[in-house]
């Protein structure tokens, strides 16, 4: 069976669909919290599994022997070391064939906050024993293009990145990579560093967002203290204030602009530019 975790999320559906346009959906199973939000994939044959990262009795029942599973990270920052190590026990314990995992752009290189808990699962991971695959995910354009309306509504991209560029992709370009390396061979104990084919800049990224939609769009650069007081004036958490300001200070050191060509070489195909990013995002 190919098994997806978190299947539910924007990341998990994408990769459920990805495998059902390749395999039977008899051969697919969707790991998710609320069986509810996965009936339509079970009207279509999909195996519906019910667990929750939380709950390590649950998790029990989420695998089987052979399975090639996606291990998607939990999305709760803070909480996911001891989520993803039941995750992983659970996994060992079912003797899966193959545990893919979400991780983060450079691994064990990555010296940002954010990185931390993907770092500790990797090395879990590694002490199981299991053949694994690390997909090191860089930044999707979605985190960007996912919530344009303030950015239109005030004429401005908002960051503490200074010059620094991020390498970029689609979720749904990530999502290929993952059913590419599921349905896939040889991809065994290997780690991917994935991003986008072309790092840009945030005064590029406002550039383009410009000719787009035919309004000035700047890029307002700010000091890191000024940043986290934007960031919770519009209210956002403290905690995720934190987190998201620690990250410009790595995309300004340069840590989330690398381009390998993996991810183009796994989907068969160029990444999804930016300026197709935005486009899709200004849709009606």
């Amino acid at each position: 069976m190919y098994v997806v975790t978190g299947a539910t999320g924007s990341l998990g559906r994408l990769v459920v669909e990805g495998l059902l346009a390749k395999v039977p959906a008899d051969r697919v199973a969707a790991v998710a919290r609320d069986a509810s939000k996965a009936a339509d994939l079970a009207a279509r044959g999909v195996e519906v599994r019910v667990a929750d990262y939380d709950d390590p009795a649950s998790l029990d029942g989420a695998f089987g022997a052979g399975d090639r599973v996606l291990f998607v990270s939990g999305s709760e920052a803070g909480r996911r070391v001891p989520q993803h190590r039941a995750v992983v026990a659970a996994t060992r314990e079912a003797g899966v064939a193959l545990l893919a995992y979400t991780s983060v752009l450079g691994g064990p290189a990555a010296d940002f906050e954010l990185a931390r808990e993907h770092q500790v699962t990797e090395q879990a991971i590694l002490d199981s024993g299991l053949p694994y695959v690390f997909l090191r995910n860089g930044w999707y354009h979605e985190v960007y293009t996912g919530n344009l309306g303030p950015v239109l509504a005030h004429g401005a991209v908002v960051a503490s990145a200074g010059e620094g560029r991020v390498a970029s992709a689609a979720r749904a370009d990530y999502a290929a990579a993952a059913v590419a390396v599921l349905t896939g061979d040889g991809h065994e104990n290997t780690a991917y560093e994935l991003s986008g084919d072309v790092a840009w800049s945030f005064t590029e990224y406002a550039a383009e967002l410009s000719r787009q939609t035919g309004r000035e769009i700047v890029y307002s650069d700010v000091p890191a203290g000024t940043h986290r007081e934007i960031l919770l004036g519009a209210g956002v958490p403290a905690p995720f204030a934190d987190i998201l300001v620690d990250v410009d200070a790595a995309i300004a050191r340069g840590l989330l602009a690398t381009v390998t060509g993996d991810l183009a070489k796994l989907i068969g195909r160029p990444t999804t530019p930016i300026a197709d990013g935005i486009a899709a995002a200004l849709k009606p």
